[in-house]
């Protein structure tokens, strides 16, 4: 396994499509924030992220299915990245990019307003660890700053605990839900987010586990949201 991880390594810097930027290089800003479009893409397409994409399938079955946007994974494990790298290199799809970091660098990623959507596909749940989830306050003020003033925002999740938890963040910050549902493969298996799986979702189906979702923004007319977990 450690053998099969380090050629795996040695093949993610060969890939254009990955970046895998040191800390030194985000500060105060990675070269392409603001320009991923101009500098990479060479396109003005609106740019969708996947946050915690894992081994990238996400990503890629949404550059497969809309080839007129382009799309970025994030990830911090470089061995999972592999996968989604190889196979964007194998179908030459020019609508995908990778990046291993984390999360909570986004900010020094993306531009305000440089990003349309963000999709958070089964994140881990952190139980009892609030502050670290991807739907908490601290990350929802970080997506707000790069996303388009109607960016949009979905999460997908098999952990009830996460979805419930989300949810009421979303009234407690006057965020706008366009969308909830406690099983989404019920009421809407025919609907354009149904059609995209991962690996794990498709065998957790297999076993019966419900898939929830949330669609929501920020409320245009509100000031800019407010972390109120954040204390100085």
């Amino acid at each position: 396994m450690a053998k099969k991880k380090l050629i795996r390594f040695t093949e993610n810097s060969s890939f254009p499509h990955l970046f895998q930027p040191r800390y030194s290089e985000l500060q105060p800003e990675f070269r392409l924030k603001g320009r991923w479009g101009v500098d990479f893409f060479r396109n003005d397409r609106p740019i969708t992220l996947e946050l915690g994409c894992g081994k990238g399938e996400y990503t890629v079955g949404m550059a497969r299915e809309y080839p007129e946007r382009n799309f970025i994974g994030i990830d911090i494990k470089g061995a999972r990245l592999w996968r989604g790298c190889k196979t964007a290199e194998e179908e030459n799809l020019r609508n995908v990019a990778f990046i291993r970091s984390r999360a909570d660098h986004i900010e020094h990623l993306f531009q305000s307003g440089e990003v349309e959507e963000i999709w958070i596909t089964f994140p881990d749940p952190q139980p009892g660890k609030e502050r670290k989830r991807l739907t908490a306050p601290i990350f929802l003020h970080r997506y707000q700053r790069i996303l388009k003033p109607s960016g949009i925002i979905h999460l997908k999740t098999d952990d009830n605990g996460l979805f419930n938890y989300t949810r009421e963040i979303m009234k407690e910050a006057q965020v706008k839900i366009l969308l909830a549902t406690e099983d989404l493969y019920r009421e809407y298996k025919d609907e354009p987010v149904a059609r995209i799986q991962t690996h794990y979702e498709a065998i957790w189906r297999e076993e019966g586990k419900k898939i929830t979702y949330l669609k929501f923004r920020f409320n245009i007319q509100n000031e800019e949201f407010k972390d109120q977990s954040i204390k100085t």
